[in-house]
Formats: C-alpha cells, structure tokens, sequence
C-alpha cells in the first residue's frame, strides 16, 4: 500500500467517523429543540390561561389589557426593526460582546412583539377536544381583548407609519432644496 492510498484510507475513516457524530449530534439537537418548544408553547398556554381571568379583572378589564398587549406589541417591532442595533456603536462598543448584546436585545424585542399575540390566542377556544375540558373553554373577556388588540395594533400602526414617512419626506426635501443651493452657487 503505497503512501498516498493509506493517506486516502484515513481521510475516509475520518470523514465518517464526523459523519457519524455530526448524525448523532443533528438527531439529539432535533429531539431536545422540539421537546424545548413543545414545553415553551405548552407552558406558555399554560400560563396564558390561568393568569388571563386576572388580568381581565383587573380596572380597565378585557378592553384594557388588548390595548396595552396592542402597544407592546408596536414597541416590540419598533425594537427589533430599529437601526440604531445594527450599528456598532449602539452600545459604544463595536467588540463581539457588543454585537451579542444587540441580537439579544433584538430577540428580546422581536419575543415582546410575539408574546402578545399567543397570550390572546390562547383564550380562545381550543380546536379539536372535548367541551367539557377546562383546557379548551373559551376565556371570558378573551374576544373583547383580541378585539381592541387589532384596533390598536392597526390605528396605532398606520399613524406611526405615517408620521415616519412625513419625517422622512420633510427630511429628503430639505436636502434636495440644500443639494439646489448648492448648485446655483456653482457648488454641487
């Protein structure tokens, strides 16, 4: 056996050997992520439902509670929309930690605009179980929060929208106003 085909032999049996371990690792990371998002979503449904009656007790009620699920909801996607975290110099630090703590601040953001929508979907009837079950019955005050949520999520949303787009019209037509200064002074 010459040199170059025992070279040949172990590159292969080492090729296999991570093939292995890459198989294994895949098939661990699978099965532990969804047994991780089965609990994330069953306790969060969970928890959803048992702390929902509170909350719509308290002053201001179901109608209240949309609302204010519908504003974090907006500041959530403001957050994790934002470019001021994708600049270096969000935090004053362009080093690597700097760069974690913005993606974590932007899965934080992006995890409170979500939030919302699940906790008022979980009030909801459950599909495909018993009526008589306590995990499947609709949550009084459910339908009035879920309402006032998307009132405010839409109004709220499209007059923000609005406004940013007025800014940013004003903005651009004081440049091109600039930009023909310019230019009639021979300068641009």
């Amino acid at each position: 056996m010459t040199e170059r085909e025992r070279l040949r032999d172990a590159a292969t049996d080492r090729s296999r050997r991570f093939r292995v371990r890459d198989g294994v690792g895949l098939v661990l990371f699978v099965v532990l992520g969804a047994a991780v998002l089965v609990g994330v979503f069953g306790g969060s449904r969970w928890a959803a439902r048992e702390s929902a009656p509170v909350l719509y007790g308290l002053p201001g009620g179901s109608w209240g509670i949309g609302g204010a699920l519908g504003l974090v909801t907006l500041l959530g996607w403001g957050g994790a929309l934002s470019r001021r975290l994708d600049s270096s110099t969000a935090n004053g630090s362009g080093k690597a930690s700097g760069r974690v703590l913005r993606r974590v601040a932007r899965g934080a953001c992006a995890a409170a605009a979500v939030a919302p929508v699940l906790f008022l979907i979980s009030g909801l009837q459950g599909k495909n179980c018993r009526s008589y079950g306590t995990g499947c019955a609709y949550v009084p005050g459910t339908g009035p929060a879920l309402l006032v949520y998307t009132g405010c999520v839409a109004v709220v949303g499209w007059l923000t929208h609005r406004r940013r787009r007025a800014v940013l019209e004003e903005r651009r037509a004081r440049e091109r106003e600039r930009l023909r200064k310019l230019r009639s002074k021979g300068k641009g």
